[in-house]
């Protein structure tokens, strides 16, 4: 997900109590446990493509926190020591999205460009969730042919049926049903924030600062919420609706409005007379781009086109994934302009972008699936599915109803595995919020909902930009600069404001 997500979090918990909440399993109240050892800092694996003066560790957590003291697992966490020691003032924790990306990789990426911003005031910390990356591995042992990122996301027919939506997420939830186990029903928000608060103590800190992104802005809220006095400095970049009745739910649904409002910055790109030259200019008009891709689209449904991956046809279904996916940014723009010439050309040979030409590892559609369908109870009705598709597809044309569609979680055995958390307004006011105003992913109203939970507590800087994720991402310095700041001398600005 990213940018422009509404998500209401960070309360103030009012006694031990209720801090000591977040250790409930769905049962009740958890046994104590002790704090955890302190962290055994070494080399990191090769594979993990480690920054230069970055370490790595094992974090021990109960797999379930019912029982503190049973089965452990194992996560792994990065460190980027900061290289200024007189100027370090903490921790900063680097949380990414997904549910399922890993916060190792996360900080891979980001490491270098936000180690120069902080200029030595933190220690950099991320860490793999469950399920995923080096941390312990979770596994549904979906088919090969159901972790395709284009059945993944619940596209419907040609004609807008949706029989193959329902069977295969009745054949996805049985299979997690079989083979998930512990470990899978494990895989929760309320969990990761459980997680978190471990490597704190682990870490040693009172308190941790944070930068999270898109689905991690949910988990910083949820965890602002349940451990107020343990946050310092709180960025949410990139929000969406904390809406304890729908989440991932309302989420999903909400990209059908964040690409219609995402997709005039590509048709304004597409038409310029720039494109020419390059070959990739697709009309004379930006109003002309929306006919001409609707119309390809379609074409495409009755008739594929054989794509330079053996086996994976062009369809109507991978174009408009294809497009969700170069929505996010700008820099994705020129691949799918060439994308939509060499289906346009019918001596053409598309090709096909790499995360559509290949299956999703098994452990990340388990993780991808497990966190939302355990989260939050899902409608179960099939015929209600069709009807919101119909009325998407009218609605929302770009995407063809498939945010509004039946997923696995509609089949889901045993349900949300705890009551979602609340987020209020009652707590510090120490966060600051950023959206881009057209996000694919994460859109501006949904960011905005999660601004209204917040209340005082936060502060929202909004960016006239387009794509998912702000902070060192999408080259807005004004945003990058309210950020940097707020991290590093605790200044936000006094009311919210427009980056344009």
């Amino acid at each position: 997900m990213t940018t422009n997500r509404g998500r209401k979090a960070l309360m103030l918990a009012l006694s031990v109590a209720a801090v000591a909440g977040v250790g409930l399993a769905a049962g009740g109240a958890a046994p104590a446990a002790a704090a955890p050892a302190g962290l055994d800092w070494g080399d990191c694996d090769a594979a993990v493509k480690p920054l230069p003066g970055q370490r790595c560790a094992t974090l021990s957590v109960p797999l379930d926190y019912a029982d503190p003291d049973g089965e452990q697992i194992g996560l792994a966490v990065a460190r980027l020591p900061s290289t200024r020691p007189e100027a370090r003032r903490g921790t900063l924790m680097v949380i990414p999205g997904g549910p399922g990306s890993s916060g190792v990789q996360r900080l891979g990426q980001k490491g270098a460009a936000l180690a120069k911003e902080m200029d030595g005031a933190y220690d950099l910390v991320a860490f793999d969730p469950r399920g995923i990356g080096g941390s312990a591995k979770a596994r549904c042992g979906f088919a090969e042919e159901d972790r395709r990122l284009v059945t993944m996301r619940a596209w419907p027919a040609a004609d807008g049926g949706i029989g193959e939506n329902v069977a295969r997420s009745r054949r996805m939830a049985e299979a997690c049903e079989r083979n998930g186990g512990a470990m899978l029903r494990s895989l929760t928000t309320a969990n990761q924030v459980r997680d978190l608060d471990r490597l704190r103590q682990a870490l040693g800190e009172r308190k941790l600062s944070a930068w999270s992104v898109s689905y991690g802005t949910y988990v910083a809220a949820v965890y602002a919420q349940k451990f107020p006095e343990r946050t310092d400095r709180w960025v949410l970049d990139s929000s969406s609706d904390p809406d304890p009745k729908r989440v991932a739910r309302g989420w999903l649904a909400a990209m059908a409005r964040g690409a219609e409002d995402r997709f005039p910055d590509f048709a304004t790109w597409a038409a310029h007379p720039d494109r020419a030259g390059e070959g990739l200019r697709l009309a004379e008009r930006a109003e002309d781009v929306r006919p001409l891709f609707l119309d390809l689209a379609a074409r495409l449904d009755r008739a594929p086109r054989a794509s330079t991956t053996p086996g994976v046809p062009l369809t109507g279904t991978v174009l408009r994934q294809a497009l969700q996916q170069a929505l996010y940014s700008d820099a994705s723009f020129p691949a799918f302009a060439r994308l939509v010439s060499q289906a346009l050309d019918p001596a053409g040979v598309p090709v096909l972008p790499p995360e559509l030409a290949g299956p999703m590892p098994d452990e990340a559609a388990t993780v991808s699936v497990g966190v939302v369908c355990n989260d939050v109870d899902w409608p179960a009705s099939v015929p209600a599915y069709g009807r919101a598709v119909a009325a998407y597809r009218e609605r929302y044309p770009l995407t063809a109803g498939m945010p509004a569609n039946i997923t696995p979680c509609a089949f889901w055995k045993g349900g949300a595995v705890e009551k979602p958390t609340r987020i209020t307004d009652r707590g510090p006011s120490n966060v600051l919020m950023i959206q881009n105003l057209r996000d694919p992913s994460t859109p501006y109203f949904m960011g905005l909902r999660m601004r209204e939970a917040l209340g005082d507590r936060a502060r929202l800087v909004s960016v006239d930009k387009g794509g998912h994720a702000v902070y060192l991402g999408n080259g807005n310095a004004c945003g990058d600069r309210a950020v940097t700041r707020f991290l590093t001398e605790g200044v936000r600005p006094a009311e919210d404001v427009l980056c344009r």
